[in-house]
């Protein structure tokens, strides 16, 4: 699937932000069913970062707390460092109820940071590129 024959127009720029929880944000409980550490995942995210760089994707990672406020500070940093014309916001963050008012934070602050901005939703880690490439390709 794509976006190809949306009549949404294409992002601003190709430059994606790829928004997750940060590492040391996830507790060993949050972690069991993964049957992973904070270390382990540490490893998978940057493997997978590495990955999508490999293929071209230009952004950055950007690593949230669990606070909303937190969360819409790092944002606010981030884009004051530069435009972004995706960004992807990890399973993590959208899948479970209790991150519900996070969630809905990060949207209005994306789009109140970027008018237009274009958002990507992958299932897992290893579905990202393919999430963004939805609309980098369009």
């Amino acid at each position: 699937m794509s976006h190809e024959n949306s009549q949404v127009q294409a992002p601003v720029n190709d430059r994606v932000l790829f928004i997750g929880f940060l590492p040391e944000a996830m507790s060993a409980e949050e972690l069991a069913p993964l049957n992973m550490t904070v270390e382990e995942l540490t490893v998978q995210i940057e493997r997978g970062w590495a990955a999508i760089q490999a293929q071209g994707v230009t952004g950055e990672l950007c690593g949230i707390s669990k606070d909303p406020d937190e969360a819409e500070a790092e944002l606010r940093k981030r884009f004051a460092e530069g435009a972004y014309g995706v960004a992807l916001i990890g399973g993590g963050v959208r899948l479970l109820p209790e991150n519900t008012v996070l969630l809905e934070r990060i949207v209005n602050v994306l789009i109140d940071l970027q008018p237009g901005i274009r958002l990507s939703f992958n299932t897992s880690p290893q579905n990202a590129l393919e999430a963004v490439r939805r609309w980098l390709d369009r």
